[in-house]
């Protein structure tokens, strides 16, 4: 009988710990602490999801599709707006929204023409940029005294993520909103 031949074990080597290993974990815990969540402020006119800050006259932002689709439908802006809330409304449109419609060129020039009209209340911009729906939303965040007049699907979606903050848009031909209590109390179309 012969001696048993030893079969060598390779790439097994003994873990050594390393003061640079202790140091890295201690530096990663701190990294853990350190991380504070970002969270965003609620208003004080809220109770619960319900909005205390708005009351007539309402003012309400208004969108570029909002004015093409009102032009379509036949609707006066303020006054369908006044049949839907029962109050006085003030439509307000950005400095990005009168942009957008003049980009749009002489396809949109009625609509224009209506945002021009004295009486929509214009509001500036501060930002850089013209993109309107990223401007409603920032204003929207920043002031919870708005409706938002709008019949885009994306930027609906968007507000609605906003709490407090009611959605003006039209179904049948005329003017609906949502998240407004007192307005569907009145008598206003649920759809």
């Amino acid at each position: 009988m012969g001696k048993a031949k030893k079969t060598r074990k390779f790439a097994q080597v003994k873990r050594v710990l390393n003061i640079k290993d202790v140091k890295q974990k201690q530096a990663d815990k701190s990294k853990d602490q350190k991380k504070v969540r970002n969270v965003p402020l609620t208003s004080s006119a809220l109770f619960f999801k319900y909005n205390t800050a708005l009351g007539p006259p309402y003012q309400v932002l208004v969108d570029t599709n909002f004015i093409n689709f009102s032009i379509k439908n036949k609707i006066d802006p303020v006054k369908g707006m006044m049949d839907c809330l029962y109050a006085q409304c003030t439509p307000c449109v950005t400095d990005c929204v009168m942009a957008e419609l003049e980009k749009l060129g002489q396809a949109y020039r009625v609509a224009l023409k209506m945002a021009k009209d004295p009486r929509f209340e214009r509001l500036p911009c501060t930002h850089s940029g013209t993109y309107a729906d990223d401007c409603l939303c920032e204003r929207v965040r920043q002031h919870k005294c708005y409706i938002v007049a709008t019949c885009d699907q994306d930027l609906r979606r968007r507000i609605r993520k906003i709490p407090g903050v009611p959605i003006m848009y039209i179904a049948q031909h005329r003017y609906s909103i949502e998240r407004l209590p007192e307005a569907t109390m009145g008598g206003a179309p649920r759809v």
